[in-house]
């Protein structure tokens, strides 16, 4: 077993805001999709995850954290993975043109 005992500790800060999530007792089945899932199946988990997240006190701490690792899976902060995914690669593309 890898010895972590020389790792930083946890900031509570970074996450605290979990402890208040709409989505903290619910079935993850909600924001994850099962193996094989396919539309209209998958459309309508999305959407009915995305209700969930609107009315969540913590939707945008949720939403920057699943942009700061790049979860790549799930709805996150009422955005689907494809969503989070597409905006990475914006983000992505619109750093190396303006390095250019």
């Amino acid at each position: 077993m890898a010895d972590v005992s020389r790792l930083p500790a946890a900031i509570v800060e970074h996450w605290d805001w979990q402890r208040r999530a709409a989505c903290r007792d619910m079935d993850l089945a909600v924001f994850f999709h099962p193996e094989g899932e396919r539309d209209p199946s998958r459309s309508r988990r999305v959407e009915g995850a995305k209700e969930v997240c609107a009315s969540c006190p913590v939707v945008e701490p949720c939403r920057e954290w699943a942009r700061a690792v790049e979860e790549p899976y799930g709805v996150w902060g009422g955005e689907s993975e494809d969503e989070r995914r597409a905006l990475l690669a914006r983000r992505r593309r619109d750093r190396r043109t303006s390095a250019a």
